[in-house]
């Protein structure tokens, strides 16, 4: 059985990427971290697809890293060359991830969603880094980027005490974007999903992209990456329809061009 569905849909241009381990909580071994990363190169291959949501099949989103294979000296394996942990923390993408998380998203899975753009989570979601209470450190990426995604403080808190907590506290902090009912977070996620598809695609990849470059850079930079992205999306077909569409006030019909 596989231990990652891979679900694209062309025509409504979302994928869905499942982790599928439930009896080992959706713990991320060598095969997972290797069908997490193919499936995100067919995402970035494929023009029709433009939005991906990664989700774990419940009642676990994920635990993080397999310790199994971590005891056996196994830790590389979890990794890929392109993608780093889970064969995404290091990964570079132009299309937005969403995660739809439904249960515990823990050390690892914590990490996994930090790695995303977006998170919807059912209000049975739970979050933590707790590496430091089996003497390990959240090395897939938590340390540095959680304290970008919540107040610094209470990112200190989180790696230091290794404590878990809520999806009501998580989006307070900013950390998730929407809290569902139990079991609704995929669909939850879809619905934001489809939000954003019904937008130009270069248009929202571009403006993903001086999003995360250019939030933390000074602002001579952040205009730089602005005008440069306002001239590459102005040669698009798209950018055409999309005033064409405006005139003649009918829905505009993307083709990612």
């Amino acid at each position: 059985m596989p231990v990652v569905r891979y679900e694209p849909d062309a025509e409504r241009h979302i994928a869905v990427i499942t982790i599928d381990r439930p009896e080992a909580r959706n713990a991320v071994n060598q095969e997972v971290a290797e069908r997490i990363e193919e499936a995100i190169d067919d995402v970035e291959a494929r023009d029709e697809l433009w939005v991906t949501i990664l989700t774990g099949t419940p009642p676990v989103f994920c635990s993080g890293a397999d310790l199994k294979e971590v005891a056996r000296g196994n830790v590389k394996s979890l990794w890929t060359e392109k993608g780093g942990f889970a064969g995404l923390v290091r990964r570079e993408r132009t299309k937005p991830l969403i995660a739809a998380v439904d249960g515990p998203a823990l050390a690892g899975g914590t990490e996994i969603l930090l790695a995303c753009d977006l998170v919807v989570a059912s209000e049975t979601a739970t979050f933590g880094i707790p590496e430091v209470r089996r003497s390990l450190v959240a090395a897939g990426g938590g340390l540095f980027r959680l304290g970008r995604r919540i107040p610094f403080a209470i990112a200190m808190e989180w790696a230091l005490t290794g404590d878990s907590y809520p999806a009501t506290r998580a989006a307070e902090l900013g950390l998730v974007n929407e809290v569902t009912a139990e079991g609704k977070a995929l669909e939850g996620a879809t619905a934001l999903a489809e939000r954003i598809t019904v937008n130009a695609p270069v248009a929202v990849q571009l403006s993903r992209s001086v999003m995360l470059e250019g939030t933390w850079a000074d602002e001579s930079e952040g205009w730089a990456r602005s005008r440069e992205a306002g001239r590459v999306v102005s040669r698009t077909n798209d950018f055409t329809e999309g005033l064409t569409a405006f005139a003649e006030k009918r829905p505009p019909r993307w083709t990612g061009s």
